[in-house]
């Protein structure tokens, strides 16, 4: 009888390396919101992904900056090197440059007992492939990372070495989760995520990231769901960029996000959604507690 392997894998890296993208792409599904906005990603969120005989449970987390830091990105921050110590293996994802002080400053917070794989993706964009060469030596160098993967993560094969890659460095043990879950994170949250994602989306660099959606109320009944959100803005003036010209651009949030939650949910959705102006929520302890962040 074949054992079974499971355990808890860590994306980490700076913004927009393509973390969430990674763990979308593994699950077969969006889970984890993207946008070009950095920092889209604000919380953990728990990725399950189950093969035949191994489990992997993908943690998807901000991006690690250093440039803004009021109380939203400390707590991100946080958010980032709180995970170390619960995971066994680390995919430390970088683009195919020159690490920079922030990010070696951050896979040197990885504690020695936990293997680290560097991920370094985008690679299709390199047309002269001996600087990924160079790069993989560059990195070695540093003495830190258990394997170093070039890929694509967009690319299916690429994938599948990944996913063969990290599985040597997960336990023998039963699964945790059941094999049909893919997070452990609640309707009401990935409903607030998808919303916020639109937001991004829609709005581009008119916006901001300093947006923020809040499920009021989340009811449940047969096969309908009804949700009522308030997107929380910083200013006055950003109420308008998010309701748009005759509250057009609201109304697509709002279409774009239900066409998203039906999916997701596989069922009908009722959706109404609000804009309120709270100024400086994300330096706002209390807010930030009540936003789950």
């Amino acid at each position: 009888m074949t054992k079974k392997k499971c355990g808890k894998i860590a994306i980490i890296g700076q913004p927009n390396v393509g973390k969430s993208t990674l763990l979308n792409f593994i699950l077969g599904q969006k889970l984890s919101i993207t946008s070009r906005k950095a920092q889209t990603t604000r919380n953990q969120i728990l990725g399950i992904h189950s093969e035949k005989n191994i489990q992997f449970i993908f943690v998807d987390t901000p991006g690690y900056q250093q440039k803004f830091l009021n109380q939203m990105n400390k707590r991100m921050n946080k958010s980032v090197t709180s995970v170390f110590h619960d995971v066994d293996v680390v995919i430390f994802m970088s683009e195919p440059k020159t690490l920079n002080e922030i990010e070696i400053e951050l896979v040197k917070m990885i504690p020695n007992d936990t293997p680290v794989v560097n991920l370094i993706n985008k690679i299709d964009r390199v047309k002269n492939k001996n600087k990924i060469l160079e790069l993989i030596n560059i990195n070695s160098e540093l003495q830190i990372f258990k394997k170093i993967i070039p890929a694509s993560i967009k690319l299916k094969d690429n994938q599948k070495i990944i996913l063969q890659e990290i599985a040597e460095f997960l336990p023998v043990q039963d699964f945790i989760f059941d094999v049909d879950d893919i997070t452990d994170k609640n309707e009401r949250f990935l409903a607030a995520e998808i919303i916020r994602e639109k937001i991004f989306r829609l709005t581009g660099d008119e916006l901001p990231y300093s947006v923020a959606v809040e499920i009021e109320n989340f009811e449940h009944k047969d096969n309908l769901r009804r949700i009522f959100g308030t997107i929380l803005v910083d200013k006055d003036s950003q109420k308008p960029v998010v309701i748009g010209k005759d509250g057009e651009k609201l109304k697509r949030i709002s279409t774009e996000s239900r066409r998203d939650m039906e999916k997701l949910f596989q069922s009908k959705i009722w959706l109404e959604i609000w804009v309120k102006v709270q100024k400086n929520w994300y330096d706002d302890a209390r807010a930030l507690k009540s936003l789950g962040i």
